[in-house]
């Protein structure tokens, strides 16, 4: 059994499915995607930093005394169909799926009892969207069903209170932040719970260690759950399940220990925007280049969107996840179930990143752009006369390529129109007996 230390909760191996996953779905949902304008931290920039845009925003467009709580009613849902939400998450080829199901405004997307007056069930939709969702991804696809909670509320009275106290005091999480956890864990059964909001206080305040004794020990999912490391101030990047470091972390270099790079197809968001432009969305070419960096380098990637009030994926969401889903059919061996290979990008052309396949004993090259030349050429593999073998996934003749001394090598890549290329985006060559 696991100790509530950090000692002990560090030492509990993470379930395998997690690294095999390498690619899953964030979901910024909630009441700051009715207002839906620069940012998810719409009412902590509005009300709290009074920040002019927001300010200006709110007075343009609502009455005077307009309050954030105001904005609950109109989070509607009404387009929000989970099955159609969950055959676009199977066609993006992700592996699990992590959903806000608390944001540090404090609305909960489930009718909690410790979110009084304040949930999808009492406001709004007047419907359990987390347990839509949930049954939804587990009926129709494999996806592993994870579920983002912020610990603290910005405007929360008895958080508040103890952050007054210097958190001597603990109120907020014993009565709310906690019974919380504990309630979307059994109720739910979620395998990933993606915690994040310290609101600067320590681990010791949230009872972190307990919580997560508990998770690895006695909860429904104690085999599989997996967790990430935003449990207080401190733990980020040195405590927990997973790594995540910082949002949009990718180190560009092998790590000693699992990690995620949580990042967002709209650079400036996480919560849907109304006044978002098209060139503030990363282009698909921008994501596969993220994905075979972030999975070379051993890190896992969580590609996040953000559905508007009326519960619709925007159209270009939807775009970038089929895209990714496209060129996954084509290149997913180079991706999942993949580890970390000796190098990790190539030393001579820039724009290519190696992953391992250990069954079938392959190396993947992913380059990200196809050479003028019709050649490539890779300074890090090691070829064998005779021996080597070099294909390009998506095409069934193997390739011609000539050794260059000790190491290296020059591929030979097939002269293919743009219709008979393998995919559109990056593509793979799989080495085998280099």
């Amino acid at each position: 059994r696991y100790e509530p230390t950090w000692g002990s909760l560090d030492a509990r191996p993470l379930p395998a499915w997690f690294d095999e996953a390498k690619f899953g779905v964030f979901i910024h949902w909630g009441v700051f995607s009715v207002p839906s304008f620069g940012s998810e931290w719409f009412w902590w920039y509005w009300q709290k930093e009074k920040r002019e845009p927001y300010v200006k925003f709110m007075e343009a467009n609502y009455p005077p005394g307009f309050s954030y709580e105001d904005f609950g009613p109109l989070f509607t849902a009404e387009f929000f169909d989970p099955n159609q939400w969950a055959d676009i998450l199977k066609a993006s080829g992700a592996k699990y799926v992590v959903l806000t199901s608390k944001h540090h405004e404090g609305f909960t997307l489930w009718g909690s009892k410790y979110s009084w007056n304040w949930n999808a069930v009492d406001v709004g939709p007047k419907r359990d969207l987390v347990a839509e969702l949930a049954t939804s991804v587990r009926n129709r696809t494999d996806l592993h069903f994870g579920l983002y909670h912020s610990l603290f509320e910005w405007f929360n009275r008895l958080f508040l209170e103890d952050a007054t106290n210097a958190f001597k005091t603990r109120k907020f999480p014993t009565s709310k932040s906690l019974p919380e956890l504990y309630e979307i864990v059994t109720k739910y059964q979620p395998e990933i719970i993606w915690s994040d909001g310290d609101g600067n206080a320590p681990d010791t305040y949230w009872n972190s260690t307990g919580f997560l004794a508990w998770l690895y020990n006695d909860s429904p999912v104690r085999d599989t759950v997996v967790t990430n490391d935003r449990w207080g101030v401190g733990s980020i990047c040195t405590h927990g399940g997973f790594y995540t470091c910082s949002d949009r972390y990718n180190p560009g270099h092998l790590l000693p220990h699992k990690w995620e790079n949580c990042m967002t197809i709209d650079r400036s968001s996480w919560g849907y925007r109304r006044d978002a432009r098209l060139g503030d969305y990363l282009t698909i070419e921008d994501l596969v280049k993220q994905l075979a960096e972030t999975v070379s380098c051993g890190g896992n990637l969580l590609m996040n969107i953000g559905p508007t009030h009326d519960g619709r994926i925007a159209v270009v969401f939807e775009e970038r996840l089929r895209q990714v889903g496209a060129w996954l059919k084509v290149n997913g061996e180079a991706i999942y179930g993949t580890k970390p290979w000796r190098a990790q990008n190539d030393t001579v052309t820039p724009g290519v990143w190696y992953t391992f396949s250990p069954k079938e004993g392959k190396v993947n090259a992913i380059f990200l752009n196809w050479p003028v030349s019709g050649t490539l050429e890779l300074g890090e593999p090691r070829a064998k006369l005779a021996e080597t073998q070099v294909k390009l996934a998506g095409y069934k003749e193997l390739l011609k390529w000539v050794a260059l001394g000790e190491k290296g090598m020059v591929i030979a890549l097939p002269p293919l129109t743009p219709q008979q290329l393998p995919c559109q985006w990056g593509w793979t060559l799989q080495l085998t007996d280099v």
